[in-house]
């Protein structure tokens, strides 16, 4: 009688993760590929490794946040919206109005909505910094440069 042999399935360890960081460069990009690249490297689903339920992914940096484009009629049509907590603490600006005021936020929200709504999820968007110039303090990490198609 032969014995059958079966191929191990591969989990990645959460105890020492290879993570590597990677810049984005969203000048004059469109939001939503900029945030969809950002997602992807942030859940680790470009790795050979991912695993659903472990932290398997990169950190994530994006220069040039202020220059990011949207289409069609979102710059004056999109709202974003936040709440105090309190009753009646119902905040919403348009598009135009974030940019000049805080031109990151767009850029985190877009990204913050495509990873999971976890802690898991929390632990990957800490993993991502964003900055409205074209300057950012981590040089040291030496980030590979990600092309938006």
């Amino acid at each position: 009688m032969r014995i059958p042999v079966y191929m191990r399935t591969f989990i990645a360890s959460a105890k020492n993760p290879q993570t590597k960081w990677h810049v984005i460069d969203a000048n004059g990009q469109v939001l939503g590929r900029v945030a969809t690249i950002a997602a992807r490297l942030l859940q680790g689903k470009h790795k050979a490794i991912y695993t659903p339920f472990i932290d398997t992914g990169d950190h994530v940096v994006i220069v040039n946040a202020a220059t990011v484009r949207l289409t069609g009629q979102k710059e004056t049509q999109k709202i974003y919206r936040r709440h105090s907590g309190y009753e009646g603490g119902l905040r919403e600006e348009r598009a135009v109005d974030l940019r000049k005021r805080q031109p990151v936020r767009l850029v985190e929200e877009a990204v913050r909505g495509m990873l999971p709504k976890t802690k898991m999820g929390d632990a990957m968007y800490r993993k991502l910094k964003v900055y409205a110039g074209a300057d950012h303090p981590h040089a040291a990490q030496q980030p590979s440069r990600i092309e938006v198609a």
